[in-house]
């Protein structure tokens, strides 16, 4: 049963994960955007992507570079809930996600962590 949500109630749930991060953490974030988009064309089951270069991969020829971009699936993430309260638990590990990615932790890394 697909779960049904305001865009605008949604994208308060973005913000609310992004709360989450630890100040020190979210201190180090730099040149990213996150965006809400209904669904990605190319794959519509994906929840979220990170695009662009990880903190541990940036080097002189960064700078100057437009922001990486961390982009939520609304859609995507609606489909596979049935309540509001895993709405909001699946914004959270999805951004969580996606926010590890800018740090340089892969997916097998944010699997064993249980943020997969």
């Amino acid at each position: 049963m697909t779960e049904r949500m305001s865009p605008d109630r949604f994208e308060e749930l973005v913000g609310d994960a992004l709360d989450l991060i630890p100040p020190e953490l979210a201190g180090a974030i730099d040149n990213v955007v996150v965006l809400v988009e209904a669904r990605n064309d190319e794959e519509p089951s994906l929840l979220g992507l990170y695009h662009g270069v990880a903190l541990t991969e940036r080097d002189s020829y960064y700078a100057g570079s437009l922001p990486d971009t961390v982009t939520i699936y609304r859609e995507a993430i609606l489909d596979i809930c049935s309540s509001d309260d895993e709405v909001v638990e699946e914004v959270a590990i999805t951004v969580i996600h996606e926010i590890a990615h800018y740090f340089g932790i892969d997916d097998d890394r944010l699997h064993e962590l249980g943020w997969g």
